[in-house]
């Protein structure tokens, strides 16, 4: 029978849902069963493709062009898995779907409610994905905190769920367990209230992740064992870990996987986690430090850029070094300009993805520090824009080049809407997303990273080259070494007058694994090392 665990949070967002729904997928992959992970994101938004990565963190896009919330990058880079926009399901797209239902006349004439045709479209959803997968465990996250209202018909639907498969069904909730600094003692109330409320929901935990700064004390998982109603075995500590990669490792240490498999009446298998214990070991042993500039414009809510900093520590883990993020608000150089100079001190710059004018300039400036002072460089989708741009203008002349996206007016439209997005109106789900071909050229640093003549990579953009200035770049000797195939789209830059420039339109980083780290980041990091200060 299939089984299904159900990760719910309580007390207040930001526990680390994603990494504990993430980190019990690991462990129960590495026991050789086949997992299946599905996000819930209970927003009214269908997609996560128009939300502002200030307020909401990065935006995850997947093979199949599904733009999702931050956490779903953490199933693929735990599990080394590529998942698809079915895995999440958000409150927009399932009451989308019953509506659309609803006027086909698929309810034939009845009052459409929440229950049970809103719950009943959730539990479809999920088994379609299961049974689409052939998943012997599917792992459920429902995304914020019990007792939101949003929450309700999820919460509702896993309460069916649990009655229709029985014994097949756990519930485990992550709670937080708050120390009281003048106290000093870890304080249960909070975790027992969460429970309250979801017991109120109909669902009674099987098994309880403590969110701390510390492990939890022996006397504290046996209060909130007797007041939650669980073993106190099934109390799991889950403290503050350097390391978000080590918390498998410590989940195995804490048996929560042999409470898992005993729960779900799965037989037990032997760990194989000896390449993770492995990688995990040379991320906290590293002694080497790479300084790595992000220079971006959301830097103020640092998880939007996750999957760069995660690709960053990937490609560090394989070589045995540390990276060291140096954060940097684009928008500081265009209010003092002599600011870039702090660049001096990084071993290597990168110029992150984004949307509009501004920050622009400010990005410009570090591509062009990058550049004359031979640091390597990586772009990254808006990152290569501004690139192709910065070259045209302070190596071709063309001081007024610009992107249309920035100035709809520029006398040198070096970058300009894709054609097939100038009469799109609706724009959720409508930019170019998802895995498409690239072709490398050879004798390029590409197809030095990358070894081979064609990949796959993920976009996310409405924006692209304009080749009218491919010849007046060619003959300054820009490098385009990547296209779409047939060539129409541009999607590799470099500039082989330095010694690593290399910008992508794609985003490379959303491909990068701990067990799998992306080529582009590998040679970045390199490149990095050998530039590295000597302080």
């Amino acid at each position: 029978m299939r089984k299904y665990i159900i990760v719910t949070g309580g007390v207040l967002s930001g526990l680390g849902k994603g990494i504990t729904t993430a980190s019990i997928a690991k462990l129960l992959q590495s026991r050789g069963f086949k997992v299946t992970p599905i996000k819930i994101d209970p927003y009214l938004n269908v997609d996560a493709g128009t939300l502002n990565p200030i307020e909401h963190g990065e935006v995850f896009v997947t093979d199949d062009g599904g733009e999702i919330d931050m956490d779903f990058g953490h199933y693929e880079r735990f599990l080394n898995i590529s998942l698809t926009k079915d895995h999440n399901i958000t409150t927009g797209k399932i009451y989308k779907a019953v509506i659309e239902k609803e006027r086909r006349g698929e309810y034939l004439g009845k009052t459409v409610q929440v229950i049970p045709h809103v719950t009943n479209e959730i539990k479809r959803e999920i088994r379609e994905v299961a049974e689409h997968d052939d998943a012997n465990v599917v792992i459920i996250e429902i995304g914020g905190t019990v007792g939101d209202i949003e929450n309700m018909p999820f919460l509702e639907a896993m309460r069916q769920l649990k009655l229709e498969e029985r014994n097949n069904v756990i519930f485990v909730h992550v709670t937080l367990v708050p120390i009281i600094d003048k106290v000093g003692e870890q304080k249960t109330k909070p975790t027992q209230h969460s429970v309250k409320e979801l017991r109120e929901a109909g669902i009674q935990p099987d098994i309880i992740i403590g969110r701390a700064r510390d492990i939890l004390a022996p006397e504290v998982k046996e209060k909130i064992a007797l007041f939650c109603n669980v073993e106190k075995e099934a109390v799991i500590s889950n403290p503050d870990l350097d390391n978000i990669y080590e918390l498998p490792i410590f989940f195995e240490k804490e048996r929560l996987i042999d409470i898992i498999l005993r729960k779900l009446d799965l037989k037990p298998k032997k760990s194989d986690l000896g390449k993770w214990r492995e990688l995990v070991d040379r991320m906290n042993r590293a002694k080497i430090r790479v300084r790595i500039a992000i220079t971006g414009k959301y830097t103020r809510l640092r998880d939007s850029y996750i999957s760069i900093v995660e690709a960053l520590k990937h490609a560090s883990a394989y070589l045995n070094v540390k990276p060291e993020i140096v954060w940097i608000e684009t928008e500081e150089f265009e209010k003092d300009k002599n600011r870039v100079s702090i660049l001096k001190e990084v071993d290597g710059i990168i110029v992150p993805g984004g949307f509009g004018k501004r920050g622009a300039e400010g990005k410009i400036m570090a591509i062009e520090f990058a550049r004359k002072n031979n640091i390597p460089f990586l772009g990254l989708c808006f990152g290569f824009q501004l690139a192709v741009i910065e070259f045209t203008r302070n190596v071709c002349g063309f001081k007024e080049a610009n992107s249309t996206e920035i100035d709809p007016d520029t006398k040198y439209p070096v970058i300009d809407l894709l054609p097939e997005q100038r009469r799109i109106k609706r724009l959720g789900g409508t930019m170019r997303l998802g895995a498409h071909k690239v072709v490398i050229k050879e004798n390029t640093l590409a197809y030095r990273v990358y070894g081979k003549k064609e990949t796959y990579e993920r976009f996310r953009h409405r924006y692209e080259f304009n080749n009218e200035y491919k010849n007046i770049i060619e003959q300054h000797k820009g490098v385009f070494s990547g296209t779409s195939e047939g060539g129409s789209i541009i999607q590799i830059f470099e500039n082989p007058q330095c010694s690593f420039f290399l910008a992508t339109q794609f985003h490379p980083e959303f491909k990068s694994r701990l067990e799998s780290p992306h080529p582009v980041f590998l040679a970045f990091i390199k490149a990095s090392l050998g530039n590295r200060k000597n302080t």
